[in-house]
Formats: structure tokens, C-alpha cells, sequence
């Protein structure tokens, strides 16, 4: 059966890729809300599949995997529980201040932090990570090899100072993205591998959801596709039916329920996307057709638009894939750092 085969490869792939990663990402919302979305929500993924997840409705840590419950036994998993506790009181009280820098009064807000490493199992390589952002825009970004943070926003020229002014802090960050999170991540690796030996786990294949997202009139359009599986889709921007290469293409995320989003931006004004004809194609192994998506005022989800349908959309589309900046809880299982006092107070 060839839906079959798709999936053993699909998974196999995942199983003994040489590149493996270890990622958390943290996410706080301020304004209207809906039923179902956390005002804060932390997940970590190993090789895109979730291991754990915690969100403020919820209130503590839970393994996503089975092996993962050997962890949750420890007296680790409860400091990590009362970890995440903590930030998500720090962002709630970030978040404010966030607005009053870019003199923001009301509407949702949405502040991450995604942290983690990567790992080369063919040549032993790895690389950390540590970025920051605000409503979908780069806000804060460490720069390991310089061993300080970046930023390119007005607004977060102070936070980037206090920050670079701590080098103790900074050289214990450092030294967490070269060794101690290759560590973990190599461990997880081990323990997967094991559950998973002899075995081969089958998923649904799932088709993705595609929304054409807009903040403002005067902010780029994103083509947006959540909830399908396995991973692997393709999104382009096409210009009158011909591919268009004015497009920033974001990474492939996993969401809570083990599905994957992706977005694509369309770098072209309002005014001048009105004089021709844009499409959003999304192509997926579980498509008989690509999703084809005209870009039009109507077809638009944006933030300007106050029906109740279109803010669980944008409360959506600012959960789902405005993931360039991001939080970061250490962790504890090895050794004694303090995830908890790391860079999250603004």
C-alpha cells in the first residue's frame, strides 16, 4: 500500500536523521482571548515531536511521550513545573510594558522566546539558539559566537543592554547551548530510540488548514498552514500564475496535537498587490490538488476586522506562527543552573 510506505519512510526519517534538535518554545497573550487558548503555553520538541508540554489553564508539566515519564518522576520535573510557573508571571507582567514601549493601548499581543541546539550526529557538530520576538516581529537575538545579544528594534535597545551588562549570565547561557543541551539532547535521542526499536509508529495523514493572515494594511500578508502531517509541505507565492520570489519562507513548527504549521510572507505592499493577481499554492503528500488561496481584501484574516471569527483567527495565527523570538527554562536533570533567573524580565 503506498500510503503505507509514505509513512515508514516519514517516520524512519525521523528516528535516524543525522540532524537532531531539542526545542522549547514559550508563548504569552495578552488581550481578548478564546476558549481552548492558554494565555501561556510552554512546549518542547524533540525532532518535532512533542516530549512535553505545560499552559497556564492546565497548570503543570506533562509528558507528551511515554518514555518521557521516567523523567517526570524526578524532583526535577516539579522545580521545572515551578519554573514555568514563574515565567509565566513574568510574561504576563512583560507583556504591558512591551505595549507601552511601541505605545500600544489595546488589541492581542503576543511575546515568545524559543531556545534550544541542534545537533550533527555525522560530524559531533552542534549549534544553540536563542531568540526573542514580539507581535511576529525580531525583538531580541543571541549571538553565541560574540557571547552577547543582538537587536535591531529601537524598542529593546535597553533590555539588550541590562542583558549585556551581566557576564556571568552570559557566560552560563553559553555554556548551557554548547555542552549541557548537546547533553540532553543526546540523551532524549537514547531514550526515544529505545521505546521505539522494533517498532514503527503509524499517524493519520492529515491535510493542512491554509488562512491568509494580515496584521494591518500596511503589514505583509502570510499564507498560513497548520495542522497537517507528516512535515514535509511546500508553500509559494505566485504573481499573475508565475512563481514570485519576493517571500520570506518560515521553518516548518510542530503544534500541540503533533501536527506542523508553516507560514510564507509576501513582501509586497497592499497597493501593489491590488493591481495583480497573488496566490498562496500550498502543496502536501496528502493533497490529490495544491490548496490555492487568491490573495483578495475578503479572503484576508486580518486584525483590523472586529468579528468574534476573526479574532480567534488572529489569536490563532499569533500562536501558530509567530515564532521568531522565544523563551528560555533551562534544563535541570544534570546539573544545577538556574533556568529559572534567565533572561526573561525586560
Amino acid at each position: 500500500d503506498y500510503g503505507f510506505l509514505c509513512l515508514c519512510v516519514v517516520d524512519c526519517v525521523l528516528c535516524f536523521s543525522e540532524l537532531h534538535s531539542l526545542i522549547t518554545t514559550y508563548t504569552g497573550i495578552h488581550g481578548q482571548t478564546v476558549a481552548g487558548i492558554p494565555e501561556f503555553s510552554a512546549v518542547t520538541t524533540l525532532d518535532g515531536r512533542q516530549i512535553d508540554y505545560y499552559d497556564s489553564d492546565k497548570g503543570t508539566l506533562v509528558p507528551r511521550q511515554d518514555w518521557m515519564k521516567e523523567f517526570a518522576s524526578r524532583d526535577t520535573w516539579k522545580k521545572d513545573t515551578k519554573i514555568r510557573e514563574q515565567v509565566q508571571k513574568i510574561y504576563k507582567n512583560n507583556i504591558p510594558h512591551l505595549m507601552k514601549r511601541f505605545d500600544q493601548t489595546h488589541g492581542v499581543h503576543v511575546y515568545q522566546r524559543m531556545y534550544g541546539c541542534e545537533r550533527d550526529d555525522e560530524t559531533g557538530d552542534s549549534r544553540g539558539f536563542d531568540q526573542y520576538g514580539y507581535d511576529g516581529e525580531d525583538f531580541i537575538t543571541l549571538d553565541l559566537r560574540k557571547g552577547r545579544y543582538n537587536t535591531s528594534v529601537p524598542q529593546a535597545t535597553v533590555t539588550v543592554e541590562k542583558w549585556n551588562n551581566d557576564r556571568t549570565q552570559l557566560d552560563s547561557l553559553t555554556e548551557y547551548y554548547r555542552n549541557e543541551c548537546s547533553y540532553w539532547l543526546r540523551v532524549f535521542l537514547k531514550k526515544s530510540f529505545v521505546v521505539k526499536k522494533g517498532t514503527l509508529s503509524l499517524r493519520t495523514s492529515i491535510c493542512p488548514d491554509v488562512t491568509l493572515l494580515q496584521k494591518n494594511s500596511s503589514s505583509p500578508v502570510v499564507c498560513h498552514a497548520t495542522g497537517f502531517y507528516p512535515s514535509a509541505v511546500t508553500i509559494t507565492w505566485r504573481k499573475n500564475g508565475q512563481d514570485h520570489n519576493n517571500v520570506k519562507i518560515g521553518d516548518t513548527l510542530p503544534n500541540e496535537d503533533g501536527t506542523f504549521q508553516k507560514n510564507a510572507t509576501l513582501n509586497v505592499l497592499q497597493d501593489v498587490w491590488k493591481k495583480d493577481q497573488y496566490g498562496c499554492v500550498v502543496e502536501h503528500i496528502n493533497l490529490t490538488d495544491p490548496i490555492q488561496k487568491i490573495l483578495t481584501e475578503d479572503e484576508i484574516k486580518s486584525n483590523n476586522k472586529s468579528t468574534i471569527p476573526t479574532w480567534v483567527y488572529i489569536i490563532l495565527a499569533f500562536i501558530a506562527f509567530f515564532m521568531f523570538v522565544f523563551a528560555i527554562i533551562l534544563w535541570k536533570y544534570r546539573n544545577e543552573f538556574k533556568s529559572g533567573e534567565s533572561y526573561d524580565l525586560l
